[in-house]
């Protein structure tokens, strides 16, 4: 009787944790390849989510200015005059960031001949110029390539995509793996218990920070996905074209091209068509980048764009060699007459046929806004607002609010700071229990089970998400035959 009930314990129990092994491996992959980038971004994400408390510690001459409440600023045509004067010759200023606090500098962006973006800081009060900065070697920029790229442009960027992909997998199978089940309560899975020792105390913190940190890890993610450079756009334009991303107009459709002063609208306007047409009328601007036809919103020299008007064309001012471009005075007076008081950068016009480009990219996603106005008339060619999403945009447009700790405040800050550190934290705890546990000379991945139950729903979701990022997709096949062919002997004896 008693070997029965044995039998039968063993049995219940078998069944019970029957693909345990198998999501444990599956789970030691996914750790594997992810742990050392999920360190990069931790790090380099919490570091970029507090840039505005860090930034002015590190250039406190620049961008700290002692206020006065006797002088008047001077205009922004004054101090970009000035500006202009500290800069060689053949710099060309292409944004003009707009901030009102007592206590910073003004702030111009050129471009130097070589390419290279340089931001001049003037004191507002006074026109004095500060300093300048390279935009692309300043902490801040590299800290954010870092987390983007690996500072190794295309190719890092798609591993950190693939690293965020996997980071999918390696939640799921962590939170299956450590779900209470048999005796094991929801205490015990939630609560560490410090009094352990050895690899048991590492696996035991490793277990928990994940369950508290899943569902957090799980919005990081899917919150930075769509800024990818290979999977992002497809989605983008998969949503644009299902009218659930960007606003109306984004992909041609809307007049890109005001009138000439003084002529009637409807003679000089044209789609987007039309815009790629007249490639001849401005010939002498096409060696310069930030002006060119068929510019979108992410080729302009700006340091942050809302993910739904990235694709969005520029339009074009009419190209009116007599006429005179309007002051930078009177586009800051225009805007913050429509409700943009400050916080937001100018893009200004490269060319004859140029616009002045407004983007206001706040910390809620209700307010952000991108304008574009005729540089001769004042016209406004588009007003975006967050009313002009789509669905899918409106969604991104939060996760990237809160996933860059911009939403509510420094609360917010801290919170992703202790999601993104506490991600390192089972990076470490992770690596530790596998240098425990890994045998000389062996990869130490857990061996196979010798009769895995078919996992069919696991299957199912590791096949729909191999569909859905096909990058990934690809290297889950590459893992899947490796662990058959190449690890496969190894475990298969261990077992």
């Amino acid at each position: 009787m008693s070997t029965t009930t044995a039998q039968r314990a063993t049995s219940a129990t078998g069944a019970v944790n029957a693909g345990y092994r198998t999501l444990w491996r599956w789970h030691f992959y996914a750790g594997l390849f992810v742990m050392p980038f999920l360190v990069v971004l931790a790090v380099t994400g919490t570091l970029y989510c507090f840039q505005p408390q860090i930034e002015p510690l590190l250039y406190p001459h620049r961008l700290i200015v002692e206020p006065q409440a006797t002088t008047p600023r001077l205009t922004e045509d004054a101090l970009l005059a000035k500006a202009r004067a500290a800069m060689p010759a053949d710099a060309r200023a292409v944004t003009a960031p707009i901030a009102s606090a007592p206590d910073r500098s003004t702030e111009f962006i050129f471009r130097l001949a070589d390419g290279e973006k340089q931001s001049v800081y003037l004191n507002p009060y006074s026109g004095e110029v500060l300093g300048t900065l390279s935009v692309e070697r300043r902490f801040m920029q590299v800290d954010r390539m870092l987390h983007r790229k690996l500072l190794l442009g295309k190719p890092g960027e798609l591993l950190m995509e693939l690293a965020a992909c996997w980071t999918l997998v390696m939640i799921g199978t962590g939170v299956a793996l450590w779900w209470p089940r048999e005796k094991t309560t929801a205490r015990a899975a939630l609560v560490p218990r410090f009094w352990l020792q050895g690899r048991a105390l590492w696996k035991n913190l490793h277990a928990v920070m994940g369950i508290w940190l899943a569902l957090g890890a799980l919005i990081f993610v899917l919150s930075g996905l769509p800024w990818t450079g290979s999977w992002g756009k497809q989605f983008k334009a998969l949503a644009t074209a299902a009218n659930l991303g960007a606003p109306p107009g984004s992909w041609g459709g809307l007049p890109l091209r005001s009138a000439l002063p003084g002529v009637r609208a409807d003679k000089h306007a044209g789609t987007a068509d039309t815009n790629a047409g007249m490639k001849s009328d401005h010939a002498a601007h096409q060696a310069n980048m930030d002006s060119m036809p068929g510019m979108v919103m992410d080729d302009l020299p700006l340091p942050l764009t809302p993910w739904a008007v990235g694709n969005t064309p520029v339009p074009q001012s009419a190209d009116a060699n007599a006429a005179q471009a309007l002051p930078l005075e009177r586009i800051v007076a225009l805007v913050a007459s429509l409700g943009v008081q400050s916080g937001y950068d100018i893009v200004l016009p490269a060319s004859a046929t140029g616009v002045y480009t407004v983007s206001y990219f706040p910390a809620d996603p209700k307010d952000e806004r991108t304008l574009y106005i005729d540089q001769y008339s004042g016209t406004v060619l588009k007003d975006i607002r967050y009313g002009d999403y789509g669905t899918v945009s409106k969604a991104v447009s939060y996760g990237t609010s809160l996933h860059m700790g911009r939403y509510f405040g420094v609360a917010n800050q801290i919170l992703c700071a202790a999601i993104s550190l506490g991600l390192a934290g089972m990076a470490v705890t992770g690596c530790v229990m596998w240098w425990k546990r890994r045998p000389q000379r062996s990869l130490g991945a857990p061996s196979r089970e010798r009769a895995a139950p078919p996992m069919r729903g696991w299957k199912t979701g590791l096949v729909l998400l191999g569909i859905v990022f096909p990058l990934m997709g690809a290297t889950l096949l590459a893992v899947w035959l490796a662990d058959r062919t190449i690890f496969g002997r190894a475990t298969r004896q261990a077992a």
